[in-house]
């Protein structure tokens, strides 16, 4: 068995790396379809039957772990059902047109044979065939017709542009032979190609195959909706449909939509895409009854099993928790310190508006990206990303977008914008001193006026591999960028247009530069005024300190916003909650509060190991509750967050980490009654996953959320799947703790970090145990939602595939104790660091290493960081020296 699990994880993580760096159809053909990879699925399924009788599951008490084995069978069983019974296609359709076919996705070679007979005769055969330009390709057919032999054979394969591929086969009878080249797009079916040799007729075609079903299918209309103000950024999309059985019986009409499918006969058709000028659908069709009903009792009896494990009977679980509540609460921690290093910046005599007003203009609505958000939200993002700080010289965000629209020239003056101080390279080329953290904008300009950057931006922006000093200049040019967006008025989308049915909104620019989008005369000198006039009124504001007269601009284009848009625009709830969140960067301030808040604890607590003093008590609940307080805030931001984006806040790379944040403390507050070495240790934890989650590359920016997120199977499959990972981020600590333990342990120490290690193994593998149980149950959630969105709960994404893979190397772990000459603490805690690297390349590694519907990667190529390596490298020090360490422990005391 556990040969079985190394096998089958090492597998898929290879074929995950061929789809990467070569084509999914060439990691199906070495991997995936393979009769070995099936085999050991097949061995699963006979080692988890086995199982059943060499572990007594038939017993009542063991039931749980009986139909956890029984879902596994179930599952596997299904998926071989899909894999060779199954049948997935899609149906593109114009408005108005009907169809009783589908086109399949697996490809197929069709061969047919017509001989100058009087009686009209035809030989056929139709296999289904899967290629690659990166592997050896084969196809053969030999026989006869009327005893004129013939053969079929595979001569080359060549991928052309994207869904294009070209076959070339050699047909031979009776000594000729002519080579036939077929053409295969995706979405196509081509007309047979027709040659002729020894007086046989031969029709070869290549590619997918058009598939009748019991009814038919008309479209009557598609309706595609967009976000606000955006040109490409859909919102949903849904195909009206009517449906009618054979000869027009059973008719009536459907909505098929994201995640609202329609489910007739056996078949299940989903919606895919549509046509460029949304006026046609392109509907997936999944025909996989018994698959489907095999894997979902599989799924179902999986859920309930390990639900059932952890709360009900004599299992595992439940015997760590008695165990830890019998253990003595002696704890040992390791001091962590990190320090935090200000810069203090000198004023600056500078022409800026008071905050009061300031505060008024943040509050005014824009239109970005598909979404109204106040100009604060925009202010404070300029301002961090520019300067990586949320004020500047005392000035909040607000005042200084205001004072540069007022003032741009004073700005372009400011040592603003921020370079990192190590990358000399980068100060030589923009002439400023090497050494310098915040440079002026007019630094990136020559005496001439042009951009010192643009003739780097074009090998720059098309790289797939930037070398550090290209990734630099491409951060700082966004900078510039967002910095000109502002300056130039692009960002102010502040005056809707009249009638726009998408309700959009536009800049003073935007209308300048087509003045035919608005008609009334009145609002046409108002659009084209208000900023401009706006902007002096605030000048005079400056001065004379009344910005009364600026105040009624405002209150215009907040009226004229009201008038045209009101239907579609925030509450003043909304919006105050939004600028509350801005001020207040909840999840900055929790990661230093977790790291101060832990790291005190963490001393508080090696302190009581050596002394025990009342205070040290007092001080550890004086902590734990502080951190009480810190979860509640995160959840509190975390709703907030939901509130204002309304979706489930962990939908992209930032929302995921601070959301497996919430997860970690979550956990460790969970064993805080019985290990305050654990929530210490989580608080660390949580401190670096929000301070990771607030680097470059992610970005805090609230966004709209695709069609197909837009579902509540997001909440239940990211939730679910995501929230394991705190859970494993904290065994793998624990088991980094406990090695170090061993490291330090002596003769005079041993029985008391003997009780600590025992302490912190069971919470180790009660929280592996958690994290388990809601990997698995969130990954086979996924399978569900791709299932009821895509119409297949499987397609070996690198995403799912990591997940599983992660689920293979978790389940090894945990089931150390039972494999001979595995068991003992050392090995179960190096593996419990170590299991920790799935999980990183489940989140990290494929969103920005891999290609797939989960990847966030854009086609440049991730350089893996130093620290990486530094990383592997401690955990193999550690293992190595704890190993020798625990071994010798061992020695002593055998010998004592």
């Amino acid at each position: 068995m556990t040969v079985l699990f190394i096998a089958f994880a090492i597998s898929m993580a290879v074929g995950t790396f061929i789809e990467s760096n070569y084509d999914t159809d060439t990691a199906r053909i070495w991997v995936y379809n393979t009769w070995w990879f099936e085999a050991i699925m097949l061995l699963f399924v006979f080692n988890f039957i086995g199982n059943i009788k060499r572990y007594n599951l038939l017993r009542k008490e063991n039931w749980a772990v009986l139909f956890l084995h029984l879902s596994w069978v179930f599952i596997i069983v299904g998926a071989g059902v899909t894999r060779y019974f199954g049948d997935e296609g899609t149906i593109s359709l114009r408005e108005g047109e009907t169809t009783y076919t589908y086109l399949s996705d697996r490809t197929y070679i069709t061969v047919m044979v017509d001989g100058g007979y009087q009686q009209k005769l035809r030989k056929k055969k139709q296999k289904e065939v899967l290629f690659s330009s990166h592997t050896s390709n084969s196809y053969q057919w030999s026989s006869d017709f009327k005893g004129k032999p013939f053969s079929v054979t595979y001569k080359s394969f060549k991928p052309m542009g994207k869904d294009m591929n070209v076959l070339v086969l050699e047909v031979a009878s009776g000594g000729e032979r002519k080579e036939v080249t077929l053409i295969q797009k995706r979405g196509l079916i081509h007309p047979p190609v027709t040659v002729s040799l020894n007086d046989l007729v031969f029709r070869l075609s290549y590619g997918a195959r058009e598939v009748m079903m019991p009814f038919s299918i008309t479209l009557n209309k598609f309706i595609a909706e967009k976000y606000p103000g955006t040109e490409n950024s859909y919102a949903s999309f849904k195909s009206k449909v009517t449906i009618s059985g054979s000869g027009g019986k059973d008719s009536f009409g459907y909505d098929i939509y994201m995640n609202h499918i329609l489910n007739y006969k056996g078949y299940r058709l989903f919606q895919s895409s549509f046509h460029p000028d949304e006026e046609g659908t392109v509907l997936s069709v999944n025909r996989d009854y018994w698959g489907t009903l095999l894997t979902y009792i599989g799924y179902i009896l999986l859920f309930g099993s390990l639900l059932a494990f952890m709360f009900v009977g004599k299992s595992r679980f439940r015997k760590l928790n008695q165990q830890l509540k019998e253990l003595n609460h002696k704890r040992l921690i390791t001091i962590f310190f990190f320090l935090i290093s200000v810069m203090a910046i000198g004023q600056t005599p500078m022409l800026v508006p008071d905050k009061e007003h300031a505060a008024k203009f943040g509050a005014m609505l824009i239109q970005d990206d598909g979404r109204f958000k106040p100009v604060n939200t925009f202010s404070s993002e300029l301002l961090r990303k520019l300067s990586k700080h949320d004020t500047y010289k005392g000035l909040t965000s607000d005042q200084v977008l205001l004072s540069m629209l007022v003032s741009p020239q004073v700005w372009y003056e400011a040592d603003i914008v921020y370079v990192k101080k190590a990358n000399d390279s980068l100060h030589r080329f923009l002439g400023v001193a090497e050494g310098a953290k915040w440079i002026k904008p007019k630094d990136f300009f020559d005496a001439q006026g042009q951009y010192k950057l643009t003739p780097l931006l074009a090998d720059i922006y098309h790289t797939n591999t930037p070398n550090q000093f290209q990734k630099d200049f491409k951060e700082v040019d966004q900078r510039i960028g967002l910095l000109n967006r502002a300056l130039s008025g692009d960002i102010f989308k502040v005056f809707p247009l009249p009638n726009d049915t998408n309700y959009k909104w536009i800049s003073q620019r935007e209308y300048l530069r087509d003045t035919l989008q608005i008609s009334n005369g009145q609002y046409q000198q108002f659009v084209k005024n208000a900023l401009p006039a706006y902007l002096l009124l605030v000048q005079q504001g400056i001065e004379t300190g009344d910005y009364s007269k600026a105040e009624k601009v405002l209150e215009q284009i907040k009226l004229q916003q009201e008038f045209y848009t009101a239907e579609v625009l925030p509450s003043v709830t909304k919006v105050q909650t939004e600028l509350w969140y801005n001020r207040v960067n909840i999840f900055e301030r929790l990661f230093q509060a977790y790291l101060y808040i832990g790291t005190a604890l963490f001393v508080v607590l090696l302190w009581h190991i050596f002394w025990t003093k009342r205070i040290f008590r007092i001080l550890t609940k004086v902590g734990i509750g502080l951190l009480w307080v810190c979860f509640v805030l995160h959840t509190a931001g975390l709703i907030v967050r939901w509130y204002l984006s309304g979706h489930a806040p962990f939908s992209d790379a930032y929302e995921s980490m601070i959301y497996v944040g919430w997860t970690a403390i979550g956990a460790g507050l969970f064993f805080s009654k019985r290990s305050p070495l654990t929530v210490a240790a989580t608080a660390f934890v949580t401190s670096m996953i929000l301070m990771i989650a607030h680097w470059n590359w992610m970005d805090p920016a609230i966004a709209t959320l695709q069609p197909v997120l837009n579902s509540y199977w997001l909440m239940l499959h990211v939730a679910v799947i995501v929230g394991s990972y705190g859970p494993f981020a904290l065994g793998m600590l624990l088991g980094a703790i406990n090695l170090l333990l061993m490291t330090l342990t002596t003769k005079k120490n041993a029985h008391k970090l003997d009780l600590i290690q025992r302490e912190l193994g069971i919470v180790n593998e009660l929280a592996l145990t958690v994290g388990l149980v809601m990997l698995t149950i969130g990954n086979f959630l996924g399978g569900m939602w791709a299932n009821e969105s895509w119409g297949r709960y499987w397609g070996w994404d690198p995403k799912e595939t990591w997940a599983l893979i992660s689920i293979m190397i978790y389940a090894l772990v945990i089931h150390l104790r039972l494999i001979p000459h595995w068991r003992g603490r050392w090995i179960f805690n190096f593996m419990s660091v170590v299991a920790f690297g799935s999980i990183l390349m489940t989140y990290f590694g494929v969103n920005f290493y891999l290609t797939g519907m989960h990847s966030y990667a854009t086609g440049e190529k991730i350089i893996t960081p130093a620290f990486v390596y530094y990383a592997v490298g401690i955990v193999l020090l550690l293992g190595i020296v704890s190993y020798i360490r625990a071994k010798q422990n061992r020695n002593n005391m055998t010998k004592n």
